[in-house]
Formats: structure tokens, C-alpha cells, sequence
């Protein structure tokens, strides 16, 4: 058996590998498994974090996503497991309710399952999600304007944080590049998580759905802490550990 605690190099190179694997890890648990020091561990993350792997947590480090690509590239990466997410997503939907869908290729599949005879007040910063609203015949769509991001296939400047200010939401469900328990929803682009937490403001419950790989993980901002989330809806292959370090946050968990 590999003796870690001479081998820094291998031990840093495990503890990648469980990072890529399982998104997350503990100090104290690698510490008992590789026969080292918390200490020790702790100064591996410690350069790992510097390479840009991982970020270090209380008590461990969270996997760094790589940046995403742009909107319409990531439209078709997983469509299957998103347009599952999405179908879940609908359920929670009242008639009557005024909803604001978040540009994100996740949302723009609930857009599209948006039942017909469901009565619906949507409102978007994303020209795809609002086209694909308009096509259900009891929506009413309200489009906020401004530039639109390639990145991100929304507008997030100033004109579209003024409209919110009018508009209390009583759902509002929010795209994200990665989620954690400590980090919380995480994002790549700045103004884009701007944009997010002032319509997580105006909203009366906060809905995310995530495909597997993007939990737990972290991207370069915060979004909003796991206090602020109240559903997050996921895939099945979500650890337990995962689902109780979530439901200890308050978050309401859906599977699909």
C-alpha cells in the first residue's frame, strides 16, 4: 500500500480524483484514509485550491466547475436530463400565479412543458423563454429588456433590474452554473449573478433545478446561500450525504 504521508504528490493527486468523483471532500475523513494529519490535508487543499481545483469549505473543499460555454452550445448538452428536471418543475406551478423563469437551457425546457390550459403570468429575461411562453395559449408573457448576453442568453443590465423592482414574484425559478450545501448557488458570469439575486428579492419562493453534475460544485459568485434556495430539484443519484447536508439548509428536495 502506497505510503501518502512520504508521497505528497500522490496524495494530491487522490484527492483530485475524489474531487472530480464525488465533488466534495472532507479533511477529517482523507486524514483517516491516507494516515496524515488534518493539517496536512488541509495544506493539500490548500494547493489545490491555488491551481484552481477546488475552493476550501469549513472542514473540506468543493470542486471548481470549469467555465460553461455559451448559451446556445450548452442548449444541447444533456436535454434528456433537463427536460426531466423541467417536467418535475411544472408540478410545482399554481394556476393564476405570476412565475419568473430565469435564462438558463434548464428553464427554457420548463418554458416549453408549460401545460396549455395552465393560466400563467411569466416573466423572463430570456428572448427563447419568452418566445417559447408565448406559445402556450393562457400565458401571459412579460419580456425584460436590454442587452442580450451571448454567455448567458439573457438580459441582466440595468433596464432589466429596473423592471423588476414593479413586480412581486410568487415563484421564481433560477438557473445556476453549480450548488453546494457551504457555497450555495454559484455562478460564472458577474452580472449575471447580480441580476439573479435581485429577482430572488422580489420573490416569494425560490426554485432550482440542477443536473447531477453540477452538484456540488462551485463556479466564480455567489448567487445565494443554501438558507435562500427553497426547492432544489435534482436527479436521483444525488448522494444521501448530499440530500441531508441540503435538507440541514432548509431546502425542500425534489427528485426526478
Amino acid at each position: 500500500m502506497l505510503d501518502y504521508a512520504a508521497f505528497p504528490d500522490q496524495r494530491q493527486d487522490l484527492i483530485r480524483q475524489r474531487l472530480q468523483a464525488q465533488g466534495r471532500v472532507v479533511c477529517a475523513e482523507l486524514a483517516v484514509e491516507l494516515r496524515v494529519s488534518e493539517h496536512t490535508i488541509r495544506r493539500d487543499l490548500q494547493e489545490l485550491s491555488k491551481a484552481g481545483i477546488c475552493k476550501k469549505v469549513y472542514g473540506g473543499a468543493v470542486l471548481q466547475l470549469a467555465t460553461a460555454g455559451s448559451f446556445t452550445e450548452r442548449k444541447e448538452q444533456d436535454r434528456a436530463k433537463k427536460s426531466i428536471l423541467a417536467q418535475r418543475c411544472v408540478q410545482l406551478l399554481r394556476p393564476g400565479s405570476c412565475v419568473f423563469i430565469d435564462t438558463g437551457t434548464t428553464n427554457l425546457e420548463l418554458a416549453k412543458a408549460l401545460p396549455s390550459e395552465l393560466k400563467l403570468t411569466v416573466v423572463t429575461n430570456s428572448p427563447e423563454i419568452a418566445a417559447a411562453a408565448c406559445k402556450h395559449p393562457h400565458c401571459e408573457v412579460i419580456m425584460l429588456g436590454g442587452l442580450v448576453q451571448s454567455s448567458t442568453g439573457g438580459c441582466v443590465s440595468g433596464p432589466a433590474i429596473s423592471q423588476l423592482n414593479g413586480i412581486i414574484f410568487d415563484q421564481a425559478f433560477i438557473g445556476g452554473c453549480a450548488m453546494s450545501p457551504e457555497m450555495g448557488l454559484t455562478g460564472f458570469d458577474y452580472a449575471d449573478c447580480e441580476f439573479k439575486k435581485a429577482v430572488i428579492a422580489q420573490s416569494n419562493q425560490v426554485v432550482v433545478a440542477l443536473t447531477a453534475n453540477k452538484i456540488p460544485a462551485v463556479a466564480r459568485y455567489i448567487v445565494a446561500a443554501s438558507q435562500q434556495i427553497d426547492v432544489l430539484v435534482v436527479e436521483t443519484d444525488l448522494s444521501k450525504a448530499l440530500h441531508q447536508a441540503f435538507r440541514a439548509e432548509d431546502i425542500e428536495i425534489l427528485t426526478v
